[in-house]
């Protein structure tokens, strides 16, 4: 993984072997092998074999994660107990509306890291007490798709019907020290749809946004990396903090604007951040 970047993060049929190969050398930060939506029922058992071969094989420029199917599934407890036994370093969980889906998942796979979907309105109901389940949870996902299907939304510019939920999972992500990471955008030719839709998820707090093509990534990794002036504000506040009139000090003024210690916290993690995505 490029550092502890998760700017784009995408998903690819693990039925699809010619894009399971592609995966290895796409610039995504996280490459998710999908069990479940993106594979057709008589095709759930030889993905599972793919998804197996590709963890042990390795050799993935991404981190390499699977979303196994729902352990309320027929598919869903095999996948989870083959990925186990492969070493799978993160499993992806659908539709997690309950503590005991993570504790279950953490117990059968204690090497693997776990992120959650939230993607229906009994996951959003539980959302601050599935964050705080801890076992090996480290990230919150939300499946806008489902939702919208579940809440009855329809589509609306700028993501009006999600904004209460695009915060709580938010929320609830920092509150228990967990990634999160933003929905689809499922006009794949759309690119300044998408541009706009990342920079809002920026702007709400989330870490990066699933994606569904190749063609996707270049624009995450933009939107969720920090921009020049971004990292030039963050230089002056470190250097305006470094400096011997600062020494003993709280505050300070910078650019004409008073900074305090955590802004020169937030500047560090910018810098930071920077230094991850230029590797």
């Amino acid at each position: 993984m490029r550092g502890d970047l998760v700017r784009s993060v995408l998903y690819l049929p693990a039925s699809n072997a010619r894009a399971v190969e592609k995966a290895r050398t796409l610039d995504c930060d996280v490459a998710i092998l999908d069990l479940e939506d993106a594979v057709a029922p008589e095709a759930k058992v030889e993905a599972r074999a793919a998804a197996v071969a590709a963890v042990r094989a390795g050799g993935f420029g991404p981190r390499l994660g699977v979303r196994i199917n729902g352990l309320d599934s027929e598919w869903g407890e095999d996948d989870l107990d083959a990925l186990a036994e492969a070493g799978a370093g993160l499993i992806v969980a659908p539709k997690v509306e309950t503590v005991e889906t993570v504790h279950a998942i953490s117990a059968r796979a204690p090497g693997a890291a776990l992120w959650a979907m939230i993607e229906t309105p009994r996951g959003l109901i539980a959302l601050n007490d599935i964050a705080g389940a801890g076992g090996r949870l480290d990230g919150l996902m939300l499946g806008v798709n489902d939702l919208a299907k579940a809440l009855g939304t329809g589509a609306a510019p700028d993501r009006e019907p999600f904004k209460p939920w695009l915060a709580a999972l938010v929320v609830a992500a920092r509150a228990h020290g967990l990634v999160a990471i933003d929905g689809v955008f499922n006009r794949i030719e759309d690119a300044d749809g998408l541009a706009a839709e990342a920079a809002q998820g920026r702007l709400y707090g989330f870490d990066g946004k699933s994606l569904i093509h190749p063609s996707q990534i270049a624009l995450a990794n933009a939107a969720f990396s920090p921009s020049e002036a971004e990292v030039e504000a963050a230089r002056a506040v470190v250097a305006a903090f470094a400096a011997p009139e600062a020494e003993g000090r709280g505050a300070i003024r910078v650019g004409g604007a008073m900074v305090e210690r955590l802004h020169l916290v937030q500047a560090e993690a910018v810098l930071a951040r920077h230094k991850a995505a230029s590797r």
